[in-house]
């Protein structure tokens, strides 16, 4: 698979199908850009287990920290990493040694590994580099539009919201428009 160009119908299907997500090299600083996607996510109906040896039984958002991929509770449908490149094979080797196999492997903007990419394929793994899954959602679900952010994605449905309060909407398919 080329990894320079994603369609948005592969991103969609990706964020449409995974529930579970570890995100390896999560912090627990607020600063952090991993701390503003794990909580992002969270928030959107994500099962989101951050992991972080360093932060182990920590909580923060409601998330509970554990230390390595194998310390997560249930089966894992995509793994986020926040590590540089070349630690990539050692998360993509943490991954593989994992039963059931997550579905996804993706790594987040500035990272990519193209041989840890053609393992994960060549693994039956769903493969995403240098992309952010909170940025790709945002866009995908119309909400970073409001904040007057081009979203190349254009439609005269009214996005789905998934609640009250803060502007908060869905990647799901829209049904048709009823009158």
């Amino acid at each position: 698979m080329n990894h320079d160009r994603y369609d948005d119908a592969y991103i969609r299907s990706v964020l449409s199908e995974v529930k579970t997500i570890a995100i390896v090299g999560a912090s627990a600083n607020a600063a952090r850009p991993s701390y503003f996607v794990m909580k992002y996510l969270s928030e959107r109906g994500y099962r989101v287990y951050p992991v972080n040896p360093g932060q182990a039984g920590k909580t923060v958002v409601g998330l509970t920290f554990v230390a390595s991929l194998k310390d997560v509770p249930e089966a894992i449908d995509m793994v986020d990493v926040f590590r540089a490149p070349e630690h990539v094979p050692a998360v993509l080797d943490e991954v593989l040694a994992l039963d059931p196999l997550p579905k996804v492997f993706w790594t987040q903007l500035g990272v990519r590994n193209d041989e840890a990419a053609a393992r994960a394929e060549a693994a039956g793994l769903k493969v995403v580099m240098n992309r952010c899954p909170k940025i790709e959602y945002g866009r995908l679900s119309g909400e970073i539009g409001w904040t007057g952010v081009n979203s190349r994605t254009i439609s005269a449905r009214r996005p789905q919201r998934l609640g009250s309060g803060v502007q908060r909407l869905s990647i799901a398919p829209r049904g048709p428009k009823s009158i």
